[in-house]
């Protein structure tokens, strides 16, 4: 929360001075290399950071940083755990996550962009009993992403992944898609549904219906994007009694040159 915060503060003074948007409408400067879950073929450009932030159910918080570190080629890190905001004794995940990515295809009029990258961060409470988060991290993934021209822009994307989170017996690869649509020009709607190949055999997990999450991103300026979330609509998840929950994300881009 602090990191929200402290983020928040230098966008009300900089903000004004700084007209770069971040990457939701159709100003948007950079691109989505996650939508909510789900990876994209996003990626980005040399000599750029992302740091990103999600406040999750349960006071969990997840925070990443990413460097474009080449032409077409990014790096990061992330760390989290649970309760970290609210009362009581933090849980701090045992091991930080890595992600890198590289981009084999950038997008063309007739062929999307495609993306093949790891990211070993899951989300949520941690089972040390399957070794796995409640919601699987990647893994190894492709990603293809495409732009079309539509009352602004529409973006498809489509990801397989295989997780290495595969001790709870449900190895499989699985298959996500998603959609951005541009409303005006700081704001997007985004959406995506996880098939959950690897999360509908085991009784204390995914129920088979996959995971269906929605979710808005308003581009506030100075590289500051805002987004907040509706996560598993489908009510999917065994592991918790509640339905759908409801996340916060905060990302900042900038340039070190």
């Amino acid at each position: 929360m602090k990191t929200i915060l402290i983020s928040f503060a230098l966008f009300l003074a900089f903000g004004s001075v700084i007209l770069a948007q971040g990457t939701a409408g159709t100003n948007a400067k950079y691109e989505y290399r996650y939508l909510i879950d789900m990876p994209t073929a996003g990626i980005l450009n040399k000599g750029f950071v992302g740091v990103t932030s999600d406040v999750l159910p349960g006071g969990d918080l997840i925070e990443r940083i990413e460097v474009g570190v080449f032409d077409n080629v990014s790096f990061g890190i992330s760390y989290g755990g649970q309760n970290i905001i609210g009362a009581g004794s933090p849980k701090w995940y045992a091991y930080p996550g890595v992600n890198i990515r590289v981009r084999l295809l950038n997008e063309t009029v007739s062929m999307p962009a495609l993306t093949l990258g790891f990211d070993s961060q899951g989300k949520g409470e941690y089972f040390d009993s399957t070794s796995r988060y409640a919601v699987k991290s990647p893994g190894f993934f492709a990603a293809a992403s495409k732009n079309f021209a539509f009352m602004g822009y529409l973006s498809l994307h489509g990801t397989l992944n295989y997780s290495l989170e595969s001790k709870d017996g449900d190895d499989f690869v699985d298959l996500r898609v998603g959609a951005e649509k541009t409303l005006g020009s700081d704001v997007s709607l985004i959406g995506e549904y996880d098939f959950a190949f690897n999360d509908n055999a085991n009784k204390y997990f995914g129920s088979g219906n996959g995971y269906l999450n929605i979710g808005i991103r308003w581009s506030i300026g100075a590289g500051f994007t805002l987004g907040f979330d509706l996560r598993d609509l489908l009510d999917n998840k065994k592991w918790s009694p509640s339905s759908a929950d409801r996340a916060l994300r905060l990302e900042y881009i900038k340039s070190i040159f």
